[in-house]
């Protein structure tokens, strides 16, 4: 992570790993990092720029409205610094708009530039909150910044508690990744405003079981710990990939499935018992037959949050 005493003239690099929000019934609440990252290498200019690679390249190297610009300028307007021009160099790997973090990866990522480069004395809880104000929920900037699992909740408008938990054993996970995208704001708006005292008693408790099956390595409790009531049922037309991959729960290999984030992409939990191959082809073939198509990325839980480093 960058340092609070960090020369500001020096060129910075960032790397900031991809995030799945949700994990079934811990809706705004729990979130883990996983092994794939955009990676950032800034330096003062005359003026802003960017060159990108990897993943949506045409999205990363827009300067107009770009989030992390965007996020960077806010933060030094706010704290009456001068906003200093800055080249960046882009590399992506996290999919975006598709439910994996990339709006808390960008949204942190300016923060960090910005408390970097105007040398801003902000504690982690600081960054970590004003993320989470700007994301409306705490759990993928949380997740993001700390790595591993993180359990978090809003105490204030710019303030999250956070808690970093450490699962025990072996988690292998396979992200299925549809082509089309689908916007944070259209997933919350098929949510309802009120929920049955049952649905709510039914989240609590899954959610409890959920970290314990972490916490205690209990990869026998996931399959109904991963049920949930509040945010699934509604968005699974928007995201058909997990009513059909959700038929899967059980067979070889697969622990059980989730939406990752608001979706439209699904977070599947593996027995690392089970050769990942043959789960994969598994997964394909399910798929298939049921008339669609994902991109499958076989990855874990990532046990380092960003950091920061000086080229």
């Amino acid at each position: 992570m960058p340092t609070k005493t960090a020369n500001p003239k020096r060129p910075l690099r960032l790397s900031l790993p991809a995030t799945s929000a949700n994990l079934g019934p811990a809706f705004d609440a729990a979130a883990l990092a996983m092994d794939f990252y955009i990676k950032l290498d800034a330096r003062p200019a005359e003026e802003f720029s960017i060159t990108a690679t990897g993943r949506d390249q045409e999205i990363c190297a827009k300067l107009e409205d770009h989030l992390i610009l965007n996020t960077y300028r806010d933060v030094l307007e706010a704290a009456a610094r001068p906003i200093i021009p800055l080249s960046l160099k882009i590399a992506n790997d996290i999919p975006i708009g598709k439910g994996c973090g990339s709006s808390a990866a960008a949204r942190l990522a300016g923060i960090a530039l910005a408390v970097h480069f105007s040398r801003l004395r902000w504690t982690d809880a600081q960054i970590i909150g004003e993320a989470s104000r700007r994301e409306h929920h705490p759990d993928n900037a949380s997740a993001c910044w700390m790595g591993g699992l993180t359990v978090a909740r809003m105490s204030g408008e710019a303030e999250a508690q956070v808690v970093r938990v450490r699962p025990k054993g072996k988690w292998p996970l396979l992200l299925a990744v549809p082509e089309q995208s689908l916007p944070t704001e259209e997933a919350r708006r098929v949510l309802p405003t009120q929920y049955s005292r049952a649905d709510a008693v039914a989240n609590v408790q899954n959610s409890m079981l959920l970290l314990a099956a972490f916490t205690q390595g209990r990869r026998d409790l996931l399959s109904a710990a991963l049920e949930d009531r509040i945010h699934q049922p509604y968005r699974a037309a928007l995201c058909p990939l997990l009513p059909c991959l959700q038929e899967l729960k059980g067979k070889e290999g697969i622990l059980g499935s989730a939406l990752s984030g608001a979706g439209p992409s699904v977070l599947i939990f593996l027995d690392p018992r089970a050769p990942l191959g043959k789960t994969s082809k598994l997964v394909a073939a399910h798929l298939s037959r049921s008339g669609l198509s994902a991109e499958l990325l076989s990855t874990r839980i990532a046990s380092r949050g960003a950091r920061g480093s000086k080229p």
